[in-house]
């Protein structure tokens, strides 16, 4: 197995880095991972590329470990491409489809990131691992961890979804409830980088949980046999996955692989509790701002300050996308009807895409029949406080009303 880097790049000044060696940030600001795609272009086909099995590492020269004996790996499947016509007309779109990640190992995309970080920490020789997590992502880096025998240290806010803290503790890390948000939790993972001897796998705070999410749209592009879709959904909290997938058609397009020219719109959404990007994005602004008491039930959301902010603001910009907020008190609604129209199970983070491409096609910036790709990031039964409802009860000693069991009350 080869590893076709060539060097880390600074996203915030271009300063280059060696490979092969542990580096982090640059400024406390996001390091690329770049490759020679000139060779990679002579190693690999479409041809070849469908022969392979129908897992993550099936793009392995557009990803990072250089040893096969480095890759920790739970089976990260090929996650469905899913047309939802019922949702679509529900919506106005006519062309509807969503990327359901909830099918991966752990439950959500967090899976795809964690499984390339946590195997470029084995092949570097890191023995701990730290992470500040709203949830899902600290789920899946004990799940990897454990899986590559690593010892693994988990910090997330107090108010943390109970199965994200309970799946976290399972699987042998040592977990902390912090009085405080994610960003709270960041400060204690760097204050303890020193003392603890640990490399923290928070978003963006080393280059490899990127090049994890940028194979969902590696995935994407060879699911849409290399025609892009108009327009993609993307629910936006430290914002990986927007910054891979753009990564990942970048250096597609430098292949030679992608049929078009065109490239998808790229929106991002968030919380009207939580919306430091969609904020900046309408002041014009590269950074943003710290978002204040941020509150959403979709807890992947609830990023008051993003290190990688101006890169999810670059990538926008550079699609002609944009930055969304939609109304917290609406993300239950949203979820049942994706649920309900579709049979999805789609968490609250989700849910807020589909408000999002209900708002966007009644404005008339989504037109009826654009092809339009909304990422469904985690299982909605990881959010029982989300998804919880008053249901009617029946007491067997009393005659059936069967007119109340038709309309279901």
């Amino acid at each position: 197995m080869t590893s076709y880097v060539t060097h880390l790049e600074s996203a915030i000044d271009g300063t280059h880095y060696s490979p092969g060696q542990l580096h982090t940030t640059h400024k406390d600001r996001p390091l690329w991972v770049r490759y020679d795609l000139d060779a990679i272009a002579k190693v690999l086909t479409k041809d070849k590329l469908r022969e392979r099995p129908p897992t993550m590492w099936r793009y392995r020269e557009l990803l990072p470990p250089g040893q096969k004996d480095s890759i920790v790996t739970l089976g990260e499947g090929m996650t469905p491409l899913i047309a939802v016509p019922r949702l679509g007309q529900q919506l106005g779109l006519s062309n509807l489809w969503v990327k359901d990640e909830a099918q991966l190992p752990t439950g959500t995309f967090k899976s795809r990131g964690q499984a390339v970080a946590i195997s470029m920490a084995k092949e570097l020789g890191i023995k701990r691992v730290a992470i500040p997590t709203a949830g899902n992502a600290g789920g899946a880096m004990a799940a990897y961890a454990a899986r590559a025998g690593l010892e693994a240290y988990v910090f997330m806010p107090e108010d943390t979804p109970e199965i994200n803290q309970f799946e976290c503790a399972i699987a042998g890390a040592k977990v902390f409830l912090v009085n405080g948000l994610i960003d709270d939790c960041g400060r204690i993972v760097s204050a303890g980088s020193e003392r603890m001897d640990w490399l923290s796998v928070a978003t963006l705070k080393e280059p490899y949980r990127l090049e994890g999410k940028k194979s969902m749209g590696l995935e994407l592009s060879e699911q849409s046999s290399w025609q892009l879709p108009d327009v993609i959904i993307y629910p936006t909290g430290g914002g990986t996955g927007l910054i891979g997938m753009w990564k990942a058609f970048q250096e597609l397009r430098a292949l030679g692989w992608l049929e078009s020219e065109s490239m998808p719109r790229m929106v991002a959404v968030q919380s009207d509790g939580c919306c430091p990007i969609v904020r900046a994005f309408e002041k014009g602004e590269r950074f943003a701002s710290r978002f204040e008491n941020a509150a959403t039930i979709a807890s992947g959301l609830r990023v008051p300050a993003a290190v990688g902010d101006f890169m999810i603001l670059d990538a926008i910009r550079e699609s002609n996308g944009c930055a969304v907020a939609v109304d917290e008190k609406r993300i239950r609604e949203w979820m049942r009807l994706a649920a309900s129209k579709e049979g999805l199970s789609v968490g609250p983070e989700a849910a807020t895409c589909v408000g999002a491409a209900g708002m966007l096609a009644e404005s008339g910036w989504i037109r009826a029949d654009d092809r339009v790709v909304i990422y469904n990031c985690g299982a909605s039964q990881k959010y029982p406080d989300a998804m919880r409802t008053t249901l009617p009860r029946i007491d067997i000693h009393k005659p059936i009303d069967w007119e109340r069991v038709e309309v279901g009350r």
